[in-house]
């Protein structure tokens, strides 16, 4: 017995394989926030990486330079109140070149979080009424 296809099964079945790969990766996607030292306060990469988790499950921070030790807080204090958990820890040493075409290495951290199981929408609501307490 012989099973012959048309072109029209075979092309949807490709679609169908190309929508699964697709959705994996899209589940898989990590937002990568650049922390910087000077151009934002704390309060708002603090605000962004809850937003972040919430949404898409894993953030990844990552900073250069002077701005390390303000990554490193943001990801200790979503760490402490419940929000995340940390999955990875990369550090690296890059180089930067400078007008006169020397490199000068600077130091890269990228701390990959992960959403904490035991968020939920009553941690969420805590939190955001702590905030408003805390701004009144």
């Amino acid at each position: 017995m012989e099973v012959i296809l048309s072109a029209d099964a075979v092309s949807a079945e490709n679609n169908n394989e190309a929508n699964h790969r697709r959705n994996e990766k899209e589940e898989k996607k990590i937002v990568r926030i650049q922390v910087s030292k000077t151009k934002k306060r704390l309060d708002f990469y603090l605000n962004l990486s809850k937003r972040y988790i919430k949404q898409n499950n894993d953030v990844a921070l990552c900073a250069l330079g002077m701005a390390i030790p303000t990554a490193i807080l943001i990801s200790e204090i979503l760490k402490r109140n419940g929000w995340a958990t940390e999955k990875n820890l990369a550090i690296a040493t890059v180089a930067a070149k400078v007008k006169e075409g020397r490199a000068i290495h600077k130091p890269k951290i990228e701390i990959v979080l992960g959403k904490d199981n035991e968020v939920d929408g009553s941690t969420v609501a805590e939190t955001l009424e702590n905030g408003a307490e805390n701004k009144a």
